[in-house]
């Protein structure tokens, strides 16, 4: 009995990774052989990194516009000072300047791999963290939310073939599916890469796998193409060294969870596998309280993403020319308040600043149609959205991934491209 009932809990914690994917695979063989399996590479669409800083990450703070005098009014403690001052901001274009703890994305910006967007955001009146990550993950705000349950990039995936074998294509190196790649074809989540194998006893994994996939193998939709999907996967992701993965150009990534997911996702995206979509979190930029924009919690955050970003771009700048079929896009669901608080933090605002990377961006400019901190200008008190997130997107997708439905991936909305990829 105490045999059967580990054999039960096996089976279904590990069957429940591959049900995420279910829809994937109904043809996946139950043994993947070890085989060169065809990527993106020769395909002409670039593999989609999505990085989603949870928490409402404040754009004031990591792009300063140090042009608008109003920041110094509305953030008297808090505003990073002009270029030259103590602590002051980084110049990137004589009116905006990154925060001194965003240096190590200093290379990335200038060799023209790296853009920011500013005033940009999801055209949704919520400041809700549950709300705005729901709707941005989406796609959609809440007046064109109805019947909506998948995320824009896995509708994405289901308008267009696979780039390779279609075993793997979306994966969110995270605890559990993200809601970017819901709905996609072969979309699943495995937060480490590196061990992603049968539950349980390693000296009894061969008979129980044997198990399952007997049990398995001429089970219907879903569970069976389930198992049998997991299994593939397991098999595929275990042809990559993970462990041993060396990055190019003396690239170092932080020794941080994110900086082994921004490695892992190297590796992947490299191993050539067909994975054509790879998502990557980062969370705790929630700074109600003592945002710390030099050296505190914000700060601190900051370096992380900074250097984790900056090694993943030196890495696939290699002999491949890797970055040159890599297009990452970095968001949060909402900027903070213009104005600082009491408790040396900002509470929810709407305007904020994305990240776009790759060989094809357009580099080394600040995206923005900027509507100014005055205060007739704010939305409510916060910075105004003058650029949709998907405006970005959807160019990302038209122009690097060969989408050809933007109307699936964004229902009820009409993009407009802002020259952000070459």
């Amino acid at each position: 009995m105490e045999h059967e009932a580990r054999f039960h809990f096996d089976r279904r914690r590990f069957l429940g990774t591959g049900l995420a994917s279910s829809a994937a695979a109904l043809t996946a063989p139950a043994w993947l052989p070890r085989v060169s399996w065809a990527g993106t590479a020769g395909t002409g669409r670039d593999t989609l990194v999505v990085v989603f800083l949870r928490g409402g990450m404040d754009g004031l703070t990591m792009c300063v516009p140090y042009g608008d005098t109003n920041l110094y009014t509305l953030r008297p403690n808090l505003a990073i000072g002009p270029p030259g001052t103590t602590s002051g901001a980084l110049d990137l274009n004589g009116y905006f300047g990154f925060a001194p703890a965003m240096a190590p994305l200093l290379p990335a910006f200038q060799s023209g791999h790296l853009a920011l967007v500013n005033a940009t955001g999801l055209s949704d009146p919520s400041r809700s963290h549950f709300d705005m990550q729901r709707w941005m993950e989406s796609g959609v705000t809440s007046a064109t939310s109805t019947g909506v349950s998948t995320g824009w990039a896995g509708r994405y995936l289901q308008t267009i073939g696979p780039a390779g074998s279609g075993l793997l294509r979306g994966l969110a190196i995270e605890n559990a599916p993200t809601r970017t790649l819901a709905g996609g074809p072969a979309c699943t989540a495995v937060p480490d890469p590196s061990n992603f194998s049968m539950p349980g006893q390693s000296n009894t994994a061969t008979g129980r796998r044997a198990a399952l996939n007997a049990i398995h193998a001429t089970e219907p939709f879903p569970l069976g193409p389930a198992a049998l999907n997991t299994f593939a996967t397991i098999d595929l992701l275990a042809t990559i060294d993970f462990d041993n993965y060396v990055p190019a150009n003396g690239a170092v990534y932080p020794a941080t969870p994110f900086g082994t997911k921004l490695k892992s996702a190297a590796a992947l995206i490299k191993a050539n596998i067909g994975v054509e979509a790879i998502q990557a979190d980062l969370g705790g930029w929630d700074h109600h309280n003592q945002l710390g924009p030099i050296q505190g919690t914000m700060a601190t955050l900051m370096d992380n993403l900074a250097r984790a970003l900056a090694a993943f771009e030196l890495d696939l700048s290699d002999g491949a020319q890797t970055l040159d079929r890599v297009t990452l896009v970095c968001m949060s669901e909402f900027g903070r308040r213009a104005a600082e608080n009491g408790s040396g933090g900002a509470d929810h605002g709407h305007g904020n600043c994305m990240l776009v990377m790759g060989g094809h961006v357009l580099g080394g400019q600040i995206v923005t149609q900027w509507p100014t901190l005055a205060p007739a200008s704010l939305d409510h008190g916060d910075l105004a959205i003058t650029i949709d997130v998907r405006d970005i997107l959807a160019e990302v997708l038209v122009d690097r991934m060969a989408c050809t439905d933007l109307a699936t991936v964004f229902p009820g909305y009409t993009p407009v491209f802002r020259n952000v990829i070459a």
